[in-house]
């Protein structure tokens, strides 16, 4: 099946590989001419692990192509998809401009019948202003024949940074959101058709309405990240007690009704996802009249979570830690991606260099992007950004530091040398974000400190 994908960001880039992978012949379309040069000779502009060797795989074999060229590429696909960015708005809804200027291309261009799918993560109504978008432009045109058909649907993407690939090619389901009437089975059947090579071993698709499509997938990240602000209420909770909240989260998770996943305490949630889906979400009820009071206080406990790094540490070291030195491991938001964006990690570090210390960090895949980020986020505060340094291995960073900061999970961490650490650092401390260890470790000379525990 000829395959166009509109936006070659995270979203497009998986999915555009994904469905070569599976026999199609699939072009990415996006604006930036740099990227699309880049990508045509498989240098990506993310990190996700086998993305680069897929995307490879498939330019040499033919059926993976990337253009800038908005006419050739609607006209090549039967099917489109919609896979750009849907920042946060002003207002904090989901800002769909971009999202609407590929639907005005593709009226602008197509020829015959073309299925418009939006993957892209939009609010409930957003098909019907694609259709609409698409209509406007196919009217404007004037054609002889009348304009073309078309049928719009909804396909979310369900996709964990880190394991994206697995996510895409053994999916956990399918979610299709299609209109009704004729536009709507056709839409099923072509989908359905598409899917088939990632749905064999058990029916994973799930048929349902347009606008349901829509909010499942708001849905379904709103109740993971009132899952992880939950946890890291308890852990507050707990430290107060005097409980270990890695107990506490092991007596629940063993609960099948309840599971383990997204259960696990820490500095909060980051990610492209999480914090704009749950602002959009409050946002698009609000319209609707809906007062969404869990989600609200689900994003307010997220928020305060971002800081408790930086309130234990200045518990332990005081408000002015001028003339100290923090090592920090760990930049992205999360492991096995490169993604900094509301990462944790930023919070403390401009929180570390404010009250004037010395900061040495070291990510295994960030270190690029988060010195790009990072000099935005410092732009015009030069004397702080002097005080941020980057160390090319863990050790190092923690040389001379008067205190290790952990604040993204990466496996590299997880079992270091305690031996070489401590001797490294000027100062045996740990403050654990992530709750990588055991607090047992104290008994090894350090003085740690982490959520809950």
């Amino acid at each position: 099946m000829n395959v166009t994908v509109i936006g070659a960001g995270y979203v497009g880039l998986v999915s555009g590989a994904c469905f070569a992978e599976g026999g199609n012949d699939v072009t990415c379309l996006d604006a930036d001419p740099d990227r699309v040069h880049g990508l045509a000779a498989a240098q990506l502009p993310i990190y996700e692990p086998g993305l680069q060797e897929l995307v490879a795989r498939n330019l040499a074999a033919g059926r993976l192509h990337f253009t800038s060229d908005t006419q050739a590429a609607v006209n090549h696909g039967q099917v489109i998809f919609i896979a750009v960015g849907t920042p946060q708005a002003e207002d904090g809804s989901a800002d769909l401009s971009q999202v609407l200027s590929a639907a005005d291309g593709i009226g602008r261009w197509m020829h015959g019948f073309k299925l418009v799918v939006t993957k892209s993560t939009v609010p409930v109504g957003t098909g019907e202003r694609v259709r609409a978008a698409i209509g406007d432009a196919l009217l404007a045109r004037n054609l002889p024949n009348g304009p073309a058909a078309f049928a719009v649907a909804s396909n979310p993407e369900f996709l964990k940074e880190g394991a994206a690939l697995e996510d895409f090619q053994r999916p956990d389901r399918i979610v299709i959101g299609t209109e009704p009437g004729e536009p709507g089975e056709r839409a099923r059947e072509l989908l359905q058709r598409l899917y088939a090579p990632f749905n064999r071993v058990q029916d994973r698709v799930l048929l349902m309405d347009l606008k349901a499509a829509e909010l499942t997938k708001y849905a379904a990240n709103a109740m993971l990240a009132t899952r992880i602000s939950f946890m890291n209420e308890l852990a507050n909770l707990a430290a107060g007690a005097g409980i270990d909240i890695e107990q506490v989260r092991k007596g629940i998770g063993a609960d099948p009704r309840i599971g383990y996943s997204f259960l696990y305490a820490g500095t909060g949630y980051g990610g492209s996802c999480f914090p704009k889906d749950v602002r959009a979400l409050i946002r698009t009820a609000s319209v609707h009249g809906c007062h969404l009071r869990v989600l609200e206080a689900v994003e307010a406990v997220n928020e305060a979570q971002k800081h408790i790094l930086v309130q234990k540490i200045a518990a332990r070291f005081g408000s002015n830690l001028r003339g100290l030195q923090f090592g920090l491991w760990g930049l992205a938001f999360k492991p096995n991606t490169d993604d900094m964006r509301e990462a944790p990690s930023r919070i403390v570090i401009r929180a570390l260099l404010e009250r004037g210390a010395f900061v040495m960090a070291h990510d295994p895949v960030a270190m690029q992007q988060a010195r790009q980020v990072l000099a935005r986020d410092f732009a015009g505060r030069i004397a702080l950004l002097d005080r941020l340094r980057y160390a090319d291995t863990p050790v190092a960073c923690a040389e001379n530091a008067d205190a290790l900061v952990i604040a993204t999970d990466w496996k590299a961490f997880k079992s270091p040398d305690f031996d070489a650490l401590r001797q490294a650092m000027r100062q045996p401390v740990i403050f654990d974000g992530r709750n990588l260890y055991d607090p047992g470790i104290r008994q090894l000379g350090f003085e740690y400190h982490a959520i809950g525990r």
